[in-house]
């Protein structure tokens, strides 16, 4: 492999390890911890074998009990080995041939294998100053559980895994439900060997390779290598030595291995995930949902009291001026719910009447039917989060809503230009009439007491102090009326803008406490996707 090529599978190795722990960083919290301690123990593996040697490929050899693993392992390796080999002090301890010593010291002590033995090169194997270092590891089907943990733990860091069969044992269930079906993306960095083929007829030998063949197909393992041998014969041993030699004189071994660890764990972190997008929030949901919390908060009787309480203050500063003292017995609505205030940001809570169950359940059915909308399309255990997330401040609204309508301004200060203007029409023409009817009283006090009565004037034969009295009178009443249907349309129109306030105010602790909750837990699923496509994506797949 080319030093260009290299680096650019190194690199693209590193973008998906990278991408990977994105998703796994994701998803904390999401998806079950067991399956994110499997990513975190792989990326720790990753992390470790890449920082040990890379010019030695690690090739494990497994196979069941009877299968000739070691014979053939010693075949593979030549007669220093083999001596080695029958000098070792145990079957439950790996064995080590290394070809190339430097820089195989850590890496053997990171795999903890201690029977270590340096070989001479073999012709037409590790003839090319290649590291190399194959491993001879206890059968998988011993009855030793420590024995089968070490194979276990080895299939998880070997670069090269080579499972070595034998013709009467080749479809046993154990091995292929247990080991080869779950390493079915690993196929790169497989070697299967039908080993003592000297035991079968020759005329059955390539059908027995055919039907190991179909058993590696349906196990996800179609294009894997397969090949047969005899270690007692030495029959095909050349053709694995000679694959095995191809692996690790091509270099690619421990990024395809790493690869394919990677594209096992972002597929089964997709299994555990589940697969969609959430539909994310909506400007029609957030609308209706700032809409079902107003009405829950009471914010339509706040409403109703502004109306109110402007038209109330409306009368009073340009009604008659002779009856607009009786409202003073009237109290002002937006008095009684604490909301009158010249500095609404003084105000901290208001006198709504406290949230019953009616209202709790109004609120409730809001903020979960916004959590549905927003979550739908997602996988289950990205739903059940985002549902969380939006009930995570649902306690907390009663309160941030009361204190919201507390704080907004509802321009209860404000007064009207008219109102000054029919104040003072008011009084003239109150003062109009008043002297009219002075006028009239000293007249008939005059004619009372039989002094001279002075003439009247008169316009167009009325006198005048009764036209006054009249006139007055009139436009009193005149601009009480007018006063009360222009204070209603104002009222209107300053409820209808007390209403955008409070929706607003109303609008913004829904945003603080559910909207954006949400949000952030659909942009993480959206991330998490993204992270572990860019994981899942193969070389080939650009």
């Amino acid at each position: 492999m080319s030093r260009h090529g290299a680096a650019r599978e190194a690199s693209q190795l590193d973008r998906r390890l990278a991408a990977l722990n994105d998703a796994r960083e994701l998803a904390e919290g999401v998806l079950p911890d067991a399956a994110l301690e499997d990513v975190f123990q792989l990326l720790e593996r990753a992390g470790s074998r890449r920082s040990l040697s890379a010019d030695h490929t690690v090739v494990g050899f497994f196979g069941a009990t009877g299968s000739g693993k070691s014979s053939l392992f010693n075949a593979v390796s030549g007669a220093e080995i083999a001596t080695a080999a029958a000098r070792r002090p145990t079957t439950s301890e790996p064995l080590a041939g290394v070809w190339g010593a430097d820089g195989s010291e850590p890496l053997l002590d990171w795999l903890e294998v201690r029977n270590r033995h340096h070989a001479v090169p073999v012709a037409g194997f590790a003839d090319e100053g290649t590291g190399l270092i194959l491993l001879d590891l206890p059968d998988f089907d011993s009855t030793r559980a420590a024995n089968r943990a070490i194979v276990e733990r080895m299939v998880g860091l070997v670069d090269v895994l080579v499972w070595v069969l034998d013709p009467q044992k080749y479809a046993d269930a154990a091995v292929h439900n247990d080991f080869l079906k779950p390493m079915a993306a690993h196929g790169a960095v497989t070697l299967v060997v039908l080993n003592q083929i000297d035991r079968l007829p020759e005329r059955d030998v390539e059908p027995v390779l055919e039907s190991l063949r179909g058993i590696l197909a349906r196990d996800g393992l179609g294009k894997v290598q397969v090949l047969g041998a005899s270690a007692l014969k030495g029959t095909g041993v050349d053709a694995v030595r000679s694959a095995i030699r191809g692996v690790a004189t091509r270099r690619q071994a421990l990024s395809q291995r790493l690869a394919a660890d990677v594209s096992r764990a972002s597929q089964q972190l997709s299994d555990v995930s589940g697969v969609g997008e959430a539909a994310g929030v909506r400007p029609a949901s957030t609308s209706r949902l700032t809409d079902e919390l107003a009405t829950a908060a009471n914010v339509p009787l706040v409403v109703d009291a502004v109306a109110t309480s402007y038209r109330l203050e409306s009368t009073r500063r340009t009604g008659w001026p002779a009856t607009r003292w009786l409202l003073r017995f009237k109290s002002d609505p937006l008095r009684r719910l604490n909301l009158k205030s010249s500095s609404p940001s003084q105000l901290n809570r208001t006198s709504l009447p406290p949230a019953g169950a009616p209202e709790r359940a109004r609120t409730d059915a809001a903020v979960r039917e916004f959590a549905d909308a927003a979550s739908e399309g997602a996988p289950g255990p990205w739903r059940a989060a985002i549902r969380g997330a939006a009930r995570e401040g649902r306690d907390a609204l009663p309160d941030a809503l009361d204190q919201a309508i507390a704080g907004t301004d509802l321009m209860t200060s404000r007064k009207s230009w008219w109102w000054g203007i029919f104040n003072v029409v008011q009084w003239l023409a109150l003062a109009t009439a008043v002297g009219g009817l002075g006028w009239l009283g000293v007249l008939a006090g005059l004619a009372y007491l039989q002094l001279p009565v002075p003439e009247v004037p008169r316009m167009e034969g009325w006198p005048v102090p009764t036209l006054m009295i009249a006139g007055g009178g009139v436009l009193g009443i005149f601009l009480a009326i007018t006063g009360k249907f222009i204070g209603a349309g104002a009222a209107r129109a300053r409820a209808a803008k007390a209403r955008r306030r409070l929706g607003a105010a109303v609008g913004g602790v829904a945003r603080d406490l559910v909207v954006e909750p949400v949000e952030v837990e659909v942009s993480r699923l959206s991330s998490f996707n993204a992270a572990l496509k860019a994981a899942l994506k193969t070389a080939g797949g650009g």
